[in-house]
């Protein structure tokens, strides 16, 4: 499900919501599927329940997942993400784009890592 690299520089609860949205966004986590709690996921990583809580904190601040008390943690759809996340990741893609074509990346080179990632993601449409 997640794997942590100990030798990565980002802390262990980034490293499980990166995850965690990656198997979200790509639809290997179906809209509304209960994630593991936290005590399980924790146990399963052999990791301290604190960094999942941290992790799944900030994922349902983000809108990846939803939380009902007593209940669990579910991922939600990607329509239901808001729409501002993606016009805000829209315009850091362009501002990242617009510096790579100034140190003399061509249009070509840009779709071919666009092509890449995308193909990577495996990302499902609605």
């Amino acid at each position: 499900m997640i794997n942590l690299n100990y030798r990565d520089s980002r802390p262990i609860y980034a490293q499980i919501k990166d995850g965690l949205r990656k198997l979200i966004v790509t639809g290997a986590l179906s809209p509304g599927e209960k994630l593991p709690s936290v005590r399980e996921l924790a146990s399963e990583l052999s990791i301290n329940p604190n960094t999942i809580q941290r992790a799944y904190r900030e994922l349902e601040a983000e809108g990846y997942i939803n939380t009902a008390a007593g209940k669990g943690s579910f991922a939600a759809g990607i329509s239901e993400l808001p729409a501002e996340k993606r016009t805000r990741a829209l315009k850091a893609f362009d501002e990242a784009a617009t510096e790579l074509i100034y140190l003399g990346c061509g249009a070509g080179e840009l779709k071919e890592r666009l092509d890449k990632l995308y193909s990577e993601t495996e990302v499902k449409r609605k």
